[in-house]
C-alpha cells in the first residue's frame, strides 16, 4: 500500500490553502490573491511557503515589483497541483455529500494523525480571547470538560480558528502537573480531576500515571515515585491534573 505524500494529504485536508493558488493564477498577485482568497498578505506567503516546502519542486514562483507588491504565477508543477486539487474538489463532493460522512472524513484525519505527545484530545473551539500578542482559545472537549491554549494571534490565523472549528489539542505527559484531589487550582492554568487507572514504574526514570477524566478523555502524566508516594497516589485514588494553557499546542486535522 503507497503512503500518501505530506502534500497530497495537505492537499486534501487543508483546502483554504490549497484554493490559495487557483486565486495566484488568476490574480498574478500574492496582494490580490490573498483579498480574493480572504487571506492577509502574510498568511499567503506562509501558505506558499509551506507548499513549496512540501512540494518535491516549487509551485510558486515570485516576481520583484509586479503589480500589487509583486507578481507571481503558478510553475507547472503548480498548475498540475491546482488540476488535481480541481479533480479531487469533484470527488469530494460525491464522496462526502453528507455531514454524516464529511464527519467520518474528519475522524480519520485525526485518528491519523501522528505526534510525539502522548495526550491528543479532540475539541471545539467555543472561545478565543486576545492577549496581547496572543490568543486564549477555549475548547469544548468530550464530557463536557473544558481546556484553554495560549497560541499566538499568527497561528491562530495560520490555523484559521474560529468559534465552531474543531481541532487536536497537544499535551507532552511531562508537562501535566499532579496535585492532591483538593489542591486549590493555580491561577490561569487548566484543572482537572481524574481516577488514576494505571501507574507504570520505571527502573530509571519517572512513572507514567494513566488518569481517566469524566466521560472517556485518558491523560497520561509522568511523575518521580517519591512525588507519587508523598501525593499518596495509588490505582483507583482521585488525583487532580493542572497544566498552563502555554503547555497546550494545537493542531487542525481538516
Amino acid at each position: 500500500m503507497s503512503v500518501p505524500s505530506p502534500l497530497s494529504q495537505h492537499i486534501i485536508r487543508r483546502p483554504q490553502r490549497i484554493a490559495l493558488l487557483g486565486h495566484i493564477a488568476e490574480q498574478g498577485s500574492i496582494t490580490r490573491a490573498a483579498k480574493s482568497a480572504g487571506l492577509s498578505y502574510k498568511a499567503a506567503w506562509d501558505a506558499i511557503d509551506e507548499l513549496n516546502n512540501l512540494a518535491q519542486k516549487p509551485l510558486v514562483e515570485r516576481s520583484v515589483g509586479g503589480k500589487g507588491g509583486g507578481g507571481a504565477r503558478l510553475t507547472a508543477e503548480g498548475e498540475r497541483i491546482w488540476r488535481l486539487y480541481q479533480r479531487l474538489q469533484v470527488l469530494q463532493a460525491e464522496v462526502l455529500g453528507t455531514d454524516e460522512a464529511a464527519s467520518d472524513f474528519n475522524l480519520l484525519g485525526r485518528l491519523m494523525l501522528r505526534t510525539s505527545a502522548r495526550n491528543q484530545l479532540h475539541g471545539q473551539v467555543i472561545a478565543i480571547e486576545p492577549h496581547g500578542r496572543n490568543d486564549r482559545v477555549r475548547l469544548q472537549l468530550t464530557g463536557g470538560l473544558t481546556l484553554d491554549a495560549q497560541i499566538t494571534h499568527d497561528s491562530t490565523q495560520r490555523l484559521e480558528l474560529e468559534t465552531g472549528v474543531e481541532v487536536v489539542a497537544l499535551i507532552k505527559a511531562g508537562w501535566l502537573e499532579l496535585h492532591a484531589a483538593d489542591t486549590p487550582a493555580t491561577p490561569g492554568h487548566n484543572c482537572m480531576s481524574g481516577v488514576i487507572e494505571t501507574i507504570l514504574g520505571a527502573d530509571d526514570g519517572p512513572s507514567e500515571v494513566r488518569i481517566a477524566l469524566p466521560n472517556g478523555p485518558v491523560l497520561c502524566a509522568l511523575a518521580q515515585p517519591d512525588a507519587l508516594e508523598a501525593l499518596g497516589a495509588a490505582e483507583g485514588h482521585v488525583i487532580q491534573v493542572q497544566f498552563a494553557p502555554g503547555n497546550v499546542l494545537l493542531g487542525t486535522p481538516a
